[in-house]
């Protein structure tokens, strides 16, 4: 990932570090490569929101083709996901889509298309011996590959394109960073743009079926009260917590949970009859008196602490 450039545009700004969606854009980018065996980025240390591996260009500010050549230094791998650190949209399924690129079609890197139809090669994958032996003729032909466009680096290559006007977003302005942090807070795309940010601020690293903890807030705040909506997915995760945190243990516990606010509802809106006939009386109607007050099938606590 390159990380290590100038910013003119944003008058010097610390790019990778400006946050869109209360997130740097540079720990956005790592989320979306976080299925990498190694991550290294190319740019002055920094805390980052997961562990990576730095590297920088000789000399420092040399361009993009020499930030390259110093991240491939630092690695062994047949294939190289390439990256800018500037891609507010980007997604670990669009990582996937190149690399699948890659596969299909035999070529020795696949990109992104922008919205103009135009090359992203900083939103890419390649073939490592490809990017090895094209750098190695420009470093022969020029002396080095200190100020090289990467444009004479992939005009040699055999290249695939993959369209996605989104995902090829990058944020070379304030405009754009005004762009990006507008998009996100829309009404399509600001509920998962929140949840990835909480699970990256809480190094949670879960796939959870949003609909369903929707939905249980909501039989929670309709059957029961308003406030019971947070604070009963607040005990489900503590509950899937406690149970190993996996995905199957959050889907039990809000099974559970939707269970009991449908019951819930259930009878404060008078339609559980059956239970109401299991106890002998008539909906709505207090047990007569001398009459205990417990289902038929009911047995006494009888645990140590019971009393």
């Amino acid at each position: 990932m390159l990380a290590g450039g100038g910013a003119r545009r944003l008058g010097g700004a610390d790019k990778p570090g400006v946050r869109v969606g209360g997130r740097a854009l540079l720990d956005r980018v790592l989320r979306a490569c976080a299925e990498a065996r190694t991550t290294v980025v190319v740019a002055d240390p920094r805390p980052t929101a997961r562990p990576v591996r730095w590297a920088r260009e000789d000399p420092p500010g040399a361009g993009p083709v020499a930030a390259l050549g110093a991240g491939l230094h630092h690695t062994a791998a047949d294939t190289v996901v390439v990256l800018s650190a500037d891609l507010p949209f980007l997604a670990a399924d669009t990582v996937r889509r190149l690399l699948a690129a890659l596969d299909e079609q035999g070529a020795e890197g696949a990109l992104l298309t922008d919205a103009d139809g135009r090359d992203q090669p900083l939103v890419a994958a390649y073939r490592t011996f490809a990017l090895r032996r094209e750098l190695a003729a420009l470093g022969e032909e020029h002396g080095g590959l200190t100020g090289l466009p990467l444009r004479r680096l992939t005009a040699g290559l055999d290249l695939t394109r993959v369209p996605d006007p989104v995902a090829s977003f990058d944020c070379d302005t304030w405009d754009d960073i005004a762009a990006a942090r507008a998009r996100i807070r829309e009404h399509g795309h600001v509920l998962d743009e929140w949840i990835s940010a909480v699970k990256d601020e809480l190094g949670i690293d879960l796939d959870v079926d949003t609909g369903a903890l929707l939905d249980l807030a909501r039989d929670a705040a309709h059957g029961v009260a308003r406030p019971a909506a947070p604070l009963t997915t607040f005990l489900v995760g503590y509950a899937a917590g406690r149970a190993g945190g996996s995905p199957e243990a959050v889907a039990e516990a809000v099974r559970k949970a939707t269970t009991l606010a449908n019951r819930w509802a259930d009878e404060t809106s008078g339609t559980d009859k059956a239970a109401d006939k299991a106890d002998g009386t008539a909906p709505g109607v207090a047990p007569a008196a001398g009459q205990p007050d417990v289902a038929p099938d009911a047995t006494p606590d009888t645990r140590p602490d019971a009393g």
